[in-house]
């Protein structure tokens, strides 16, 4: 089994193709928190790493999750360069469960945050071709069931962002808000949050559980939604080309 979370399609395409390549079935995350995996054999655990951790929703979902200590568990990041703790950090929350990851890797991805720095993610699409053998080996490692652990290391970055207050300060600097002159309350944004922080009541309205994933910032299709004084224009919104809005609303 293999479970994902995802804000614009980069965790899901990767977890796909390592189903597709394993055999094993696809769940998202937030399906598998609290059901019983007790009978899977394999389970992989496949998610974004933001602010050089796990999100914060990830990290909860995990600790939810029930599974059987001999299973063969690994983990695979998505990143746009670096993967700070997220790996470790599961690691660690598994760890007290009695459950031991025995294999972790990372795949660099087009960086859905790179619009709020100027950049524009669609501009990095030589990630998919480049790193495409890197998952290649993935699969074929997690076939034969190896062991072994790369870029799962702790480092300082991670552990400073890490802190609950530098978190929070993080967090709410990438927490989208919405532009109501704008919003047109087709209800795009709150199909793909994956963690269902956003209703609608004519317009969209945000939660206060976002994640930061920036998923609704780059489906609006009204550039309605913006993070800070910061709006996107069409051109600079990310969607993995492998994935379509139907894709990402099945959650």
């Amino acid at each position: 089994m293999i479970l994902y979370f995802t804000g614009t399609g980069n965790s899901l395409a990767v977890a796909q193709q390592l189903s597709v390549a394993t055999g094993e079935n696809l769940m998202p995350l937030s399906a598998a928190a609290n059901r019983d995996l007790g009978a899977e054999r394999c389970v992989g655990l496949v998610y974004p790493c933001y602010d050089y951790n796990t999100p914060p929703a990830v990290r909860n979902l995990v600790e939810r999750l029930r599974l059987n200590s001999e299973a063969y568990v690994f983990v695979v990041v998505t990143c746009g360069a670096q993967t700070g703790n997220s790996i470790y950090t599961v690691r660690q929350i598994l760890k007290k469960q009695g459950v031991e990851v025995a294999y972790s890797h990372k795949i660099r991805m087009p960086d859905n945050s790179a619009p709020i720095f100027g950049r524009n993610p669609n501009d990095q699409l030589w990630k998919l071709e480049k790193y495409a053998t890197r998952l290649d080996t993935i699969a074929a490692d997690i076939k034969v069931r190896r062991h072994g652990h790369h870029f799962a290391a702790p480092g300082l970055a991670g552990w400073l962002a890490g802190l609950p207050a530098v978190e929070r300060k993080l967090l709410g600097g990438f927490c989208p808000t919405v532009d109501e002159s704008r919003c047109v309350g087709c209800g795009t944004c709150a199909a793909v949050c994956p963690v269902g922080n956003i209703t609608m009541e004519g317009k969209a309205h945000m939660g206060p559980n976002c994640t930061a994933c920036l998923g609704c910032l780059h489906a609006c299709p009204k550039q309605a939604v913006a993070v800070g004084k910061k709006t996107i224009t069409r051109e600079q919104q990310y969607r993995h080309p492998k994935m379509s809005l139907p894709d990402l609303e099945q959650r």
